[in-house]
C-alpha cells in the first residue's frame, strides 16, 4: 500500500477509522464518524465495555442504545480490544485518559502505551491523531519520535500525525458533529489528512499552523473557565461573610448586555477537563522559566471548595446544636454534572470521603449514578438510596452537591430537618426557610 493510499481513502470517505478509547470522548466521535459514512472500528482495553457495546448496550450517556443499534445495524461500527486489527484502519483517533500523577505531574503513561501497542501494526502513511488533551508539545515531542521509533518510519511520510482537541459537552444539546473541529499538524501532507478525516464528520474545521497551537487552544478554553470558575467561587465565600447572595448578585450582573458572562459557583470542579488541564499548562511552561500563575491560583481556589461544603456543614449542625460525627448525612448527586452519570473527578467523591473522615454516616442520592464502587482516586461501596419523606426525614442533614432536574427540591426542604444546598438549587421552593444555608 503507497504511502498516499489513507488519505486517498479518507478524501473519498472509503477509509476505516480506528477510535481508541470508547469513553465519553471516543463513543460519540465514532458515531459522529459513522454518520459521515466511515466504517469504524472502536477499541479499548476494557473487555467488559467491548462485550456491552457488541451486544448493543452503550454505558455512555450521550450515546443512547438506539443509536448504537443504528450502527451496527448499517455495519458501519464494531469494538474490539484487539490491538492487531490496527492494521485495517487508515486512520487511528486516539481518545484515552491523560490524568495526573500523585505529586500532580502529566501522566502520558495511557498515550505511551496505546502507541506501543498500535505501532507495530500501523498502516504505512496511516495517520494518527491525539485528541487526548495534554499540554503543548505532547504531540511533536512524544507521539510523533515514539511511533517513528517504533516503526522506523519518518514523521510525514511513513505515518501522518496530527493533533485535534475533544470539546465534548455531555448533557448539552452540543453533539460531536455540531462542535467546530481545531486541527494540528507539523507538516502539510498531515494537516491535509487531518482535515479530510474530519470535514465529513463536523460541521467545521479549523485549521492551526501546528500541534503545539492546537494543544494550547484547547488549554486556553478550560483555563478560561477554570479561572472564572475560581473567581466566583472565591466571590460565594467572600460575599457569604458579608451576608450577600452571590448567586443573586450574579443574576443581576448578568442583565448587563456586553461585557460579562455568567459563570456560577459550586461544591468545586470536576469532569476531565477544568481540574486536570490547566494543570498541564502551568506544569509544562515551567520548563521555559514562566509561571502560570492565575492557573495555579485558580486550582487551588477550586481545590478547596470541598472542605468549604463541609465547614458549611459542620456550621449548620452547630446551629442546631448537633455535631458531624455521627451525623446522618444525605448527599443529594454525586455526578460531577446536572444530569449525567458521570464521577470522573467529582467534587462529590472528596465530600463525601471528608464527610466520613470527620465520623459521619454517609449516603446518597443520585438518579444517575446507581452505585458508586471504585475510581482511580477512590474506594467507596455505596449504592444509590430512594428519595423519600422518610428518607429525608431520618437524616440529620440533606447536602446538594449536584443540582439534578429529576430531584424533587420542594419534597427535600419540606420534609429534611437541615438543608445545605451548593448550587443554589432550592433557589424556587426554600422561601424564608432558616434551616436551607447555603455553601
Amino acid at each position: 500500500m503507497s504511502v498516499a493510499a489513507p488519505l486517498e481513502r479518507l478524501r473519498s470517505g472509503e477509509a476505516v477509522i480506528g477510535v481508541i478509547g470508547l469513553g465519553y470522548v471516543g463513543l460519540p466521535l465514532c458515531r459522529a464518524f459513522v454518520r459521515a459514512g466511515y466504517r469504524v472500528l472502536g477499541f479499548d482495553i476494557d473487555s467488559e465495555k467491548v462485550a456491552l457495546l457488541e451486544r448493543g448496550s452503550s454505558y455512555v450517556d450521550a450515546v443512547p442504545d438506539e443509536d448504537l443499534a443504528r450502527m451496527r445495524a448499517a455495519e458501519r461500527f464494531s469494538a474490539t480490544s484487539e490491538e492487531a486489527r490496527a492494521a485495517e484502519c487508515d486512520a487511528l483517533v486516539v481518545c484515552v485518559p491523560t490524568p495526573l500523577t500523585p505529586h500532580r505531574e502529566p501522566d502520558t503513561s495511557y498515550i505511551e502505551r496505546t502507541l506501543d501497542a498500535v505501532a507495530p501494526h500501523l498502516r504505512k502513511g496511516a495517520l494518527v491523531v491525539l485528541e487526548s488533551t495534554t499540554y503543548p508539545g505532547t504531540t511533536a515531542e512524544l507521539v510523533a519520535p515514539r511511533l517513528a521509533e517504533r516503526t522506523g518510519r519518518v514523521p510525514g511520510e511513513g505515518f501522518l500525525v496530527a493533533y485535534s482537541p475533544e470539546r465534548e459537552n455531555p448533557g448539552s444539546e452540543w453533539t460531536t458533529d455540531r462542535i467546530p473541529k481545531v486541527v494540528g499538524a507539523d507538516d502539510p501532507r498531515s494537516l491535509e489528512a487531518a482535515r479530510a478525516l474530519y470535514e465529513r464528520a463536523v460541521v467545521r474545521v479549523v485549521a492551526v499552523s501546528s500541534t503545539r497551537a492546537a494543544e494550547a487552544t484547547k488549554l486556553l478554553e478550560n483555563v478560561y473557565r477554570c479561572v472564572n470558575i475560581a473567581v466566583v467561587n472565591e466571590l460565594k465565600v467572600c460575599f457569604e461573610r458579608m451576608g450577600i447572595d452571590v448567586f443573586e448578585v450574579i443574576d443581576a450582573a448578568r442583565t448587563k448586555p456586553f461585557g460579562f458572562m455568567p459563570f456560577w459557583p459550586g461544591p468545586g470542579v470536576g469532569g476531565h477537563c477544568i481540574p486536570i488541564d490547566p494543570v498541564y499548562l502551568a506544569w509544562k511552561v515551567k520548563e521555559f522559566g514562566a509561571r502560570a500563575n492565575f492557573i495555579e491560583l485558580a486550582s487551588e481556589v477550586n481545590g478547596a471548595m470541598p472542605r468549604y461544603v463541609v465547614e458549611r456543614c459542620v456550621l449548620a449542625l452547630n446551629d442546631q446544636r448537633k455535631a458531624l460525627r455521627g451525623a446522618r448525612v444525605l448527599v443529594l448527586g454525586v455526578s460531577y454534572k446536572k444530569d449525567l452519570g458521570d464521577v470522573r473527578e467529582s467534587p462529590a467523591i472528596e465530600i463525601i470521603g471528608l464527610l466520613r473522615e470527620r465520623g459521619a454516616q454517609v449516603a446518597y442520592h443520585d438518579p444517575h449514578v446507581p452505585r458508586l464502587g471504585r475510581g482511580r482516586a477512590y474506594r467507596l461501596d455505596l449504592e444509590s438510596v430512594e428519595l423519600t419523606p422518610e428518607r429525608l426525614a431520618s437524616s440529620d442533614l440533606a447536602l446538594v452537591v449536584t443540582d439534578h432536574g429529576a430531584v424533587d427540591y420542594r419534597l427535600v426542604v419540606e420534609h429534611a430537618p437541615l438543608v445545605v444546598d451548593s448550587r443554589n438549587a432550592t433557589r424556587e421552593v426554600r422561601g424564608d426557610a432558616t434551616h436551607v444555608y447555603l455553601a
